[in-house]
Order: structure tokens, then C-alpha cells, then sequence
């Protein structure tokens, strides 16, 4: 799925995205994985001091880290394709 429309999706229901899915949106926004410990995978970004950490519960991404993700995105007005 492109990234535009994992974006919609995430934003009409957090609950039901796939961790994959979660984590091509965090890479779409220009997140990169920097260490996984265990079922926790930290991602970083270049121009955000602060770290995304997301976790697989059975296939499912947690939907209150979706939100979390979603929140940097409006906070630092980043765009899909940012790499900055």
C-alpha cells in the first residue's frame, strides 16, 4: 500500500494497522530503524530529537503508538518522502 494511503488509514483507525504497515509510514516520514531490544524497535529521525518506538503485538501495530507517530508527524510538519 502507498504511503498516502497508509496515512488515511491511520488516521481513520489506529487500531487496525499492521506493524509493517506502521512501519513503512515511519519510513515514509523519513524515520529510519535504529535498534530493536527485544519486541521494541527504536526509529529515529534526523531533524527530531525525540525516538519513535513501536511494537508488534501479534501482527498488530499498538494503536497508542500509531498516535504517537501520528502526533510527530503534525508537530514537526514532516511530509511523506522527509529525510532531512
Amino acid at each position: 500500500m502507498n504511503p498516502r494511503k497508509l496515512l488515511l488509514k491511520a488516521l481513520q483507525s489506529p487500531h487496525n494497522l499492521r506493524f509493517a504497515e506502521v512501519c513503512s509510514l515511519a519510513e515514509a516520514f523519513g524515520f529510519r530503524l535504529s535498534r530493536t531490544g527485544g519486541s521494541h524497535h527504536i526509529y529515529v529521525h534526523p531533524a527530531i530529537p525525540e525516538l519513535l518506538n513501536l511494537q508488534e503485538v501479534q501482527g498488530q501495530a499498538k494503536a497508542y503508538q500509531v498516535r504517537q507517530l501520528l502526533r510527530l508527524v503534525e508537530r514537526h510538519n514532516l511530509e511523506i518522502g522527509d529525510a532531512e
